[in-house]
């Protein structure tokens, strides 16, 4: 057993990538409640040459932690792409744990040894806002509904049982991401979050969720947007749609031989 804030020897080294883009209201105490959370754990800010100084920041902070590191990028290319970029960063260095986790403050850090604790039994950790114990905090109902929603319909037409697909709160073991390509996932927000979590599913690894509590940003602009919701839904359509007609092509081939 590791003692209470360290981490388990047994996950070996564990990265958090954290993409930026103008959160240099958050990113100062962000960065400090994760290495006060998990001191054994590096962090990685992939700033996405945020012009209102996040980069500097980000920066200052890594000159005064040898924890903390700066991946810097020319322009603001999406939520996915800041990860891809991340987790190359952190598999080309040996990390053997990847973990996403927004800059917002959305997701408590102090939650984050309750997912490392879990992959004792997984290869990918949700965390998960919709599972029996998970909680949203300053969320209108309006967008509760969309998230729900979205949730249920990913379930219906993925044939998953996953309660919260679309959360971008998870830890990966090393061997997920090497196996699922990652690198070819061209979408964004909600539905680069789906197609990481189906892909490792597919793939037979073990993926489980645990209940956060997840409270919205009290600072800063959200760059959640109505295009990224629509393109959730038709990609996560066209993706139901396959996999439908897949089942169907096995189904005949099974009783024609």
């Amino acid at each position: 057993m590791s003692e209470p804030g360290r981490l388990d020897p047994e996950l070996g080294r564990v990265l958090v990538i954290v993409p930026t883009y103008n959160e240099r209201d958050n990113i100062e105490s962000i960065i400090e409640r994760i290495v006060g959370s998990v001191p054994d754990a590096n962090v990685l800010i992939v700033d996405d040459g945020s012009p209102d100084g996040t980069g500097k920041i980000a920066n200052e902070l890594a000159a005064s932690d040898a924890r903390v590191h700066v991946l810097h990028r020319t322009t603001k290319a999406g939520l996915g792409a800041a990860y891809i970029a991340g987790f190359g960063w952190g598999l080309e260095r040996d990390y053997d744990v990847l973990v996403e986790m927004d800059a917002d403050g959305s997701h408590a850090p102090e939650q984050l040894p309750l997912l490392l604790g879990a992959l004792s039994g997984a290869d990918l950790v949700l965390g998960s806002r919709w599972v029996s114990g998970g909680t949203v905090v300053n969320w209108p109902k309006s967008r509760e509904l969309i998230s729900r929603s979205g949730n249920l319909y990913t379930r219906i037409a993925l044939g998953i049982s996953l309660r919260d697909a679309t959360g971008g709160y998870r830890a990966y073991r090393r061997a997920v991401l090497e196996a699922i390509d990652y690198r070819d996932v061209a979408s964004q927000g909600y539905c680069f979050q789906v197609d990481l979590a189906w892909r490792a599913s597919r793939a037979g690894f073990r993926v489980v969720e645990v209940p956060i509590t997840f409270a919205d940003r009290e600072r800063g602009e959200s760059k959640m947007s109505g295009s990224i919701v629509r393109e959730a839904l038709w990609r996560v359509t066209q993706w139901g749609a396959r996999h439908r007609a897949d089942q169907v092509r096995r189904a005949f081939r099974r009783r024609a031989s």
